[in-house]
């Protein structure tokens, strides 16, 4: 069997954190054999390409330190100032800027010239997301005949949007060096074809594979999972047992609401307050019966509109609790840090109400980890933003437009009263499926996917974007 080559931004020297993605991509590096590269996460002086080797739990993984210029250009300028904002939708906060451009093409090229000779004829190269799009072009330049697959973690945002890009067209052609693309929904690969025909003329068969002049790309909808049964002992386990003792007690016999999610603007943690609190003032025969707890660690600090995001919510939450708050009893309890996956499964299994409502996202595992860790015998009720990828296959889930606080207080309300055999029935349904298509069915989905490619007798030569800053604007 072929080994695996897996390339993402980060990499823990122990394999990443232990969330189910990192956990399936290193069962899979077990079975196979074959190397995690990435990022480390850490800074060096001057780039020399050394390769920084480490082996736990027969998983080996390679990372490089990248250059503050790097980090500020490629990490936080073009991938979470540039893609993320537009990739979700929110043109009015991305930035374009020719260094970020030059600098992720820069970057791309560093790892393809350091991965490469870590590369032996017969692996399966795996590149991870939107950091690293142009990484197959870059490997293609360099001589990589392998198959290669992309999977792209969060949404493929409508044409139009994706326009505002001014290196969209360059960008998407480089795409077509992979072998195989993964969407988590059929909405999103349904996008990237639309703007492949209506602004490449390219082609796309009933099996969908897109055809750009002699280059053809395969394109899959494969939603990634959660290791449902590892994550259901989680919640079994002593530390998520006394967590959610501890938070029930807390509660004094209230109804927990609780949402987890990074902080970040896409995650619609200000609309969710606004919500909560439409619902307080709709309903005031339910205040002091429920808390939200809403738990937010920070992340990405440097970026201003990250910082924008942490004061607003902590005026919000201020505001709310200063309104409606008693001797006894707060309505918000707003923490910013996290805690370990079976912390989280006891705090989930203790609320009454999962809160996911994002204004857009990839695929929200948090949900799937939330519908894990409940009691069968007495299960909480998941809200959900129709936005989610999570919400193509959990339609038991109360799907919501999170945009509208009315919606969200009538879900509250909905959630609140529902009767004991209804909530079995959605989460006996939900819970099925997250068992079914786990984390396991899309490594396994997409890596068949990927060896059912034709190997590439030659490299290709993909004309892409410059590396050295100099992006022409559209």
């Amino acid at each position: 069997m072929s080994r695996l080559i897996v390339i993402s931004n980060r990499v823990s020297a122990g394999g990443g954190a232990a969330g189910g993605l990192a956990v399936a991509l290193m069962a899979a590096l077990r079975e196979n054999g074959g190397i995690w590269f990435g990022w480390s996460g850490g800074r060096t002086d001057h780039f020399t390409g050394h390769i920084n080797f480490h082996i736990e739990d027969d998983v080996r993984t390679a990372t490089i330190d990248l250059e503050d210029q790097d980090i500020e250009e490629y990490y936080n300028g073009y991938a979470n100032r540039t893609l993320w904002p537009l990739f979700h939708y929110r043109i009015d906060l991305a930035e374009y800027e020719r260094s970020f451009a030059g600098g992720y093409r820069r970057v791309n090229e560093r790892f393809a010239e350091t991965v490469l000779p870590l590369i032996e004829a017969e692996d399966h190269v795996w590149v991870q997301d939107y950091h690293m799009l142009p990484l197959g072009a870059d490997l293609r330049g360099h001589g990589v005949t392998n198959r290669i697959g992309f999977f792209l973690h969060i949404p493929w945002p409508p044409r139009k949007l994706l326009m505002t890009l001014p290196e969209a067209r360059e960008m998407v052609e480089m795409l077509f060096a992979y072998d195989l693309m993964g969407f988590h929904t059929q909405e999103w690969l349904e996008s990237f074809c639309d703007f492949v025909r209506e602004e490449l003329g390219g082609t796309i068969s009933e099996d969908y594979v897109a055809t750009l002049g002699d280059r053809s790309l395969k394109l899959i909808a494969c939603p990634v999972g959660i290791d449902a049964r590892e994550f259901a002992e989680l919640a079994s386990s002593t530390t998520a047992h006394e967590t959610c003792q501890r938070v029930k007690d807390s509660a004094v016999g209230r109804a927990l609401m609780v949402g987890v999610d990074r902080l970040d603007y896409s995650k619609g943690l200000e609309e969710r307050f606004l919500g909560y609190e439409r619902f307080l003032t709709e309903h005031p025969e339910e205040r002091k019966e429920v808390v939200l707890l809403q738990i937010a660690p920070p992340s990405r600090g440097a970026v201003e509109s990250y910082q924008r995001i942490r004061t607003t919510l902590e005026g919000l939450a201020g505001r709310i609790n200063g309104a409606y708050a008693g001797l006894d009893w707060v309505p918000i309890r707003y923490v910013n840090q996290a805690y370990a996956r079976d912390a989280l499964a006891g705090v989930y299994r203790a609320s009454r109400i999962g809160l996911v409502t994002p204004l857009m996202d990839g695929m929200n595992l948090v949900a799937k980890e939330y519908v894990a860790a409940q009691d069968p015998n007495d299960p909480g009720v998941l809200i959900l933003s129709r936005f989610a990828g999570a919400a193509s296959q959990m339609k038991e889930a109360i799907l919501v437009n999170p945009h509208s606080a009315e919606e969200l207080s009538d879900a509250m309300l909905q959630a609140l009263v529902m009767p004991l055999e209804e909530r079995k029935r959605r989460w006996t349904t939900m819970m099925e499926d997250v068992q079914r298509r786990d984390v396991m069915w899309w490594l396994k989905e997409f890596t068949a996917a990927l060896a059912a490619c034709r190997q590439h007798d030659e490299p290709e030569q993909i004309e892409g974007l410059p590396s050295d800053g100099a992006v022409e604007a559209q």
